[in-house]
């Protein structure tokens, strides 16, 4: 469980309590409301994979923060990602890690019946289904009839009209802030457009999917069919199409052909797993390095006229929908310049401009994450230092919160367990390529961070000098936890062997593009539905 309040978050993990800013275990048991609480009451709990680190003082994480967002930074190239990956991975992350007590202010505690709110470290896209539709407080996120998923509309943005499914579902009654507030079970999910469109293309997938269903399927299970097939076409996209795309394809392969070597290694199969701190706080935030300042978005603001600040304000958690109930038409998201649909055999779905590509993964975030609005994190209390609204100087702090442990840490403990992994180099790390300048550091400052990486650093300075993927410890943690993740779901494609994806346009293959040509129908008119070129 992680919640986050007033700037503030704390984590519940296996056999060291709550954890908060301060760094120090907090048992549960002190506390009056949750004295019964124990690690076995919460279904979603962190774990340490690695040992406790002797984290870096703040004064030089603010010097390292500082030289992480700067102007520049390295912009993937033609055969570099395709841009919408980066908001797939925040999908995915909203899908793995979530705490539904966010308005708990920090070092409160919930109380074992609000922790089974909280939703599971596995790959089952209880992000999008919440708890199902026989579930009451779950039956807002669908129509009428409890197997599709709702839909919302746009207003109409002249010359462009209103359109009927290509926004997330909101609310039906009450103010204009509460009706702009997405129906969806993570609200975090509408904290910027691209991924807020993003969770409107699997609401779409799984609704095509139970429309495609044979009508010889009883309509007691239809629902049921439905989100299997969903689940597992999504798992295979996660595994052998984003996966690959973001880390080191050897490590991998190796992963899930020969086991994990680090993480739950002796874990059951069909026990819930947890979720690994080192994954959640450190190797996973990788993808805060690809987010471009501006994005070639669809005609009406076409090379770099979609702006990351504007991709916030469009969305209701992020910003307020420029000011009204519903997403304006006319920021409707062209999937063309995100996804390059080559990939799917479909050469005539090209944006006018190619496709946008995500800057590449490295050391440097780009500088508009200097400054982060206050609704992608809850806010701060009145007085709070400019500081804390840098991206990267709270992802550093949050690791010296929990004391990770660094990257040489990390290491030793993989080549203790038989990893072939190669530990970077003083100069590495240092130097780097093209990657943040460590040169306002003072000579003891860098001996600090050269022998004490903080392991969010470490594994993005992997990841710059092997091509802009993971590598090394940062490939191995991300791939172990994902092979958990999936192997832990109640639906499995690791559990299921024999699973070969049959929607896609070639047999046993199914990408991202894949799925949104499923969604969308394979119609032009619906991957981009503003027209033109």
């Amino acid at each position: 469980m992680a919640h986050h309040a007033h700037g503030s978050e704390s984590f519940y993990v296996l056999g060291e309590g709550l954890l908060t800013t301060s760094g120090e275990g907090r048992p549960a048991g002190r506390r009056r409301d949750v004295a019964a609480l124990s690690d076995a009451d919460a279904p979603f709990r962190f774990s340490r994979m690695g040992p406790r680190g002797r984290p870096l003082g703040m004064p030089v994480l603010g010097k390292l923060a500082a030289a992480m967002i700067a102007p520049g930074g390295v912009m993937g190239d033609a055969r570099g990602i395709p841009a919408g990956y980066t908001y797939l991975g925040q999908f995915i992350d909203h899908d793995l890690t979530f705490d539904k007590t966010d308005d708990v202010s920090l070092g409160d505690m919930v109380s074992p019946a609000e922790l089974t709110l909280a939703r599971s470290p596995v790959l089952d896209l209880d992000s999008v289904y919440g708890n199902g539709p026989a579930d009451p407080e779950s039956q807002k996120f669908y129509a009428p009839d409890l197997m599709h998923l709702a839909v919302g509309g746009t207003l109409a943005a002249p010359p462009d009209a209103a359109r009927e499914g290509f926004d997330l579902p909101r609310g039906k009654s009450g103010g204009v802030a509460v009706r702009r507030q997405a129906v969806i079970p993570d609200s975090r999910n509408d904290e910027n457009l691209a991924v807020a469109q993003t969770h409107l293309a699997m609401i779409r997938f799984h609704n095509r999917v139970l429309d495609k269903l044979p009508a010889s399927v009883p309509e007691s299970v239809r629902f049921a069919r439905a989100r299997r097939q969903v689940v597992k076409h999504y798992q295979w996209t996660v595994r052998h199409d984003y996966l690959p795309r973001i880390a080191a394809k050897k490590v991998v392969d190796d992963v899930f052909v020969n086991g994990r070597k680090v993480f739950e290694v002796a874990a059951p199969g069909t026990q819930m797993p947890t979720m690994p701190i080192e994954f959640s706080v450190a190797a996973f935030r990788f993808g805060h390095s690809m987010i471009r300042a501006t994005y070639d978005w669809n005609r009406r603001f076409a090379v770099n006229g979609g702006s990351l600040d504007l991709l916030f304000f469009f969305s209701a958690t992020g910003g307020d929908l420029g000011g009204g109930a519903k997403l304006p038409s006319n920021w409707i998201a062209d999937f063309r310049r995100l996804y390059d649909f080559t990939d799917a055999d479909r050469t005539d779905l090209t944006g006018p401009n190619g496709v946008n590509r995500a800057m590449r993964i490295d050391t440097r975030l780009t500088n508009p994450l200097d400054v982060l609005p206050e609704g992608t994190f809850g806010g701060f209390d009145d007085g709070a230092p400019p500081q804390q609204f840098n991206l990267a100087f709270r992802n550093l702090v949050r690791g010296r919160m929990l004391k990770l442990a660094s990257g040489q840490q990390m290491v030793a403990l993989m080549q203790d367990r038989g990893v072939d992994v190669t530990p970077l180099t003083r100069d590495q790390i240092l130097q780097g390529d093209r990657g943040a300048d460590l040169g306002d550091l003072t000579p003891a400052e860098r001996d600090a961070v050269a022998e004490r990486t903080p392991l969010w650093f470490y594994v993005l300075r992997e990841a710059e000098l092997n091509k802009g993927r993971l590598a090394g410890v940062g490939a191995r943690i991300v791939a172990e936890t994902f092979h958990r993740a999936l192997e832990g779901s109640a639906t499995s494609i690791l559990r299921d062997p024999d699973f070969t994806p049959t929607l896609g346009r070639t047999a046993g293959r199914f990408t991202m593009a894949d799925l949104l040509l499923f969604a969308f129908e394979g119609k032009k008119t619906l991957l981009n539905p503003l027209g033109g070129a």
